[in-house]
């Protein structure tokens, strides 16, 4: 009944009929997302948390890094010493002090690795804690702001989609 109905219509008024149609999906096949874009980085940096953060590992860390600093001083002139005393010792003596030397030097890179995984560890928390922070404020400022999507870290960018700036605002408070 359907085929015969639309027999019976001008081949124009079909025509235009399927246009419209056409026409419709079109524009809501196309409707403008609204997108956002965060720079996470400026974030980590920025913030009034993250400079607090890095103080307070700044502080926590000191002492450990001073003491580095010490042993491999204490390497430095143990090494300068036996290189200056070397041509003067027997061979047995020689053996004993550069063994010595080899075990001191193995202990200042164990301190400085640990060192360095302990402070990088401490670091993640202090940004993990950040991020989480930063996730709430972004869905909200999304929501508000009826944004589509957020994008991160993107190659290029509007100024007009960067929110960056309203969550470090957010963050600060």
């Amino acid at each position: 009944m359907l085929k015969k109905s639309i027999a019976s219509l001008p081949r124009s008024l079909v025509f235009a009929a399927l246009c419209a149609c056409s026409l419709a999906q079109a524009q809501t096949a196309v409707a403008p997302s609204r997108i956002g874009v965060v720079f996470t980085e400026r974030l980590m940096t920025e913030s009034k948390m993250a400079k607090a953060a890095d103080a307070k590992i700044q502080a926590e860390f000191s002492k450990r890094q001073k003491a580095n600093e010490e042993m491999v001083g204490k390497l430095k002139a143990a090494s300068e010493k036996f290189d200056a005393d070397a041509p003067r010792m027997s061979d047995l003596e020689r053996t004993k002090r550069s063994r010595e030397l080899f075990d001191m030097e193995k202990d200042v890179q164990r301190m400085q690795r640990e060192f360095q995984e302990d402070l990088l560890q401490r670091k993640n928390e202090e940004r993990a804690a950040i991020a989480q922070k930063a996730y709430k404020l972004i869905e909200q400022i999304a929501e508000q702001e009826h944004l589509d999507v957020v994008l991160q870290e993107t190659a290029w960018s509007s100024p007009r989609v960067d929110i960056t700036d309203k969550i470090l605002k957010q963050l600060d408070k």
